[in-house]
């Protein structure tokens, strides 16, 4: 066995001062120290492009940048720019600023299947607003959210039918379908039919859809009278400018974006047909629906990231950069992992643009262990990847040289295997699921 240990021990003492503040020691789950080996999660310092360097004064490759936010590099100067140029001209005022008008044309421009647009943060404010906009147009109280998506929002709507329950009524409005499905989802709305408000999904994530299958459920969604809702939060701008719904052609009744939207900066977007989305505004006789309230939903600085980000893809042609950069990624990890004897074992899957890995065991089962094996080895070759999922910023030495760390790491991966137990690699207690529902 490699007895060579890597050490971060100034992020360890950092994730202790994070867990002595911080319930969880992070504000996001998945950026947790329990998704990390133990005594192995680097606490950041700073990051540029595709950079990204711990306390400990370690520099990293990062993939999966801000949760898949970051899809332009860390500091991108286009985007810094632009929010530098806003900063000196304030930030939030007790009326709209003229750049929200701005931020929206650029955006429904960028995205022409939507008709209206409304800012704000965070993407659980935006898909909970499409869920309450989707009930009040329908009059109806159930939503169906695909089962085989892991987040759609940290609200009461989602959370409760999680192993992270704890503090949730129970309640049985939320129902599932299966993505891929088209009979299942008409039995669900047959069974629940006039009761069912929408139909919520990722258009796609690490399978694409099967053809035919987005057109069906519009159909579907319109033969039963409910709303079809895309959560494109990660297929927004990774997919193609337009997102999946570009991409594939059909039209989503309401969408919402966010992540590369802002290219790290908080902004996320709830986009729509106008007859829906005029729902919250002020020119209608309907009922008002309190759809999106934010103080902070039209910051300046964020929404002028919001339109450099747009900007910048449009005229560099990023989202092809991404495809390219994700296919080169993904061969080569797919070569070395063959190679090293774990091709089974090391699964790289999903669009090039939004690649994940999956890490099995001698049964082919996913293996938290053999994952938490996997990690510490690319941590110890400067290679910070809780996914593949990769940034323009990225190059072609910075490709190589994570192929050679996971050719290392399959090496390891092929000894435990021979053995039949990975425990002597770990060091520590393997990696855990987010929605779990014991700490």
């Amino acid at each position: 066995m490699d007895t060579e240990e890597f050490e971060l021990p100034r992020s360890r003492r950092a994730n202790e001062r994070l867990h002595a503040l911080i319930p969880g020691g992070a504000h996001t789950y998945a950026k947790g120290d329990d998704q990390y080996p133990e005594n192995l999660a680097p606490v950041i310092s700073h990051g540029h492009g595709a950079h990204v360097w711990d306390v400990d004064g370690n520099r990293y490759v990062e993939y999966g940048s801000g949760l898949r936010s970051v899809s332009l590099g860390h500091a991108h100067p286009r985007v810094i720019e632009a929010v530098r140029r806003e900063l000196d001209r304030g930030s939030n005022f007790v009326r709209p600023s003229i750049l929200e008008a701005e931020a929206a044309e650029c955006f429904l421009a960028t995205v022409p299947t939507a008709e209206m647009v409304k800012f704000a943060k965070n993407g659980s404010d935006a898909t909970t607003a499409a869920v309450r906009l989707a009930r009040a147009a329908t009059g109806r109280t159930r939503v169906a959210l695909c089962a085989d998506h892991p987040f759609f929002s940290v609200d009461d709507w989602f959370i409760g039918t999680t192993p992270m329950s704890a503090g949730i009524p129970a309640t049985d409005l939320t129902l599932t379908f299966p993505y891929g499905d088209l009979p299942a989802t008409e039995a669900l709305l047959t069974e629940y039919e006039g009761e069912i408000a929408c139909l919520i999904l990722e258009p796609a994530t690490h399978t694409e859809p099967p053809p035919g299958y987005l057109a069906g459920l519009r159909e579907l969604a319109d033969r039963h009278g409910c709303v079809l809702v895309f959560d494109e939060m990660i297929t927004g701008f990774r997919w193609s400018e337009a997102g999946a719904q570009g991409l594939y052609g059909v039209v989503p009744d309401l969408s919402t974006f966010g992540k590369a939207l802002g290219n790290g900066f908080a902004v996320s977007a709830l986009a729509g047909r106008r007859e829906l989305m005029e729902r919250g505004g002020l020119r209608h006789s309907d009922d008002r629906v309190f759809l999106l309230s934010t103080t902070h939903g039209a910051e300046t600085h964020s929404l002028a990231a919001a339109m450099a980000v747009q900007t910048t893809y449009t005229e560099e042609g990023v989202t092809a950069r991404l495809h390219a950069l994700g296919e080169r990624l993904a061969a080569g990890v797919r070569e070395a992992a063959t190679a090293m004897g774990v091709g089974d074992h090391l699964v790289v899957r999903g669009r090039a643009s939004n690649l994940v890995f999956a890490t099995l065991d001698e049964n082919g089962q996913p293996s938290q262990e053999y994952r938490t094996l996997f990690l510490r080895r690319l941590l110890a070759g400067g290679v910070l990847a809780p996914s593949f999922v990769v940034s323009s910023a990225l190059d072609d030495t910075d490709i190589d040289h994570t192929v050679d760390v996971v050719a290392q790491a399959c090496a390891v991966y092929r000894k435990a295997l021979d053995a039949g137990d990975p425990t002597p690699w770990l060091a520590g207690r393997p990696v855990k699921p987010v929605f779990r529902r014991q700490a």
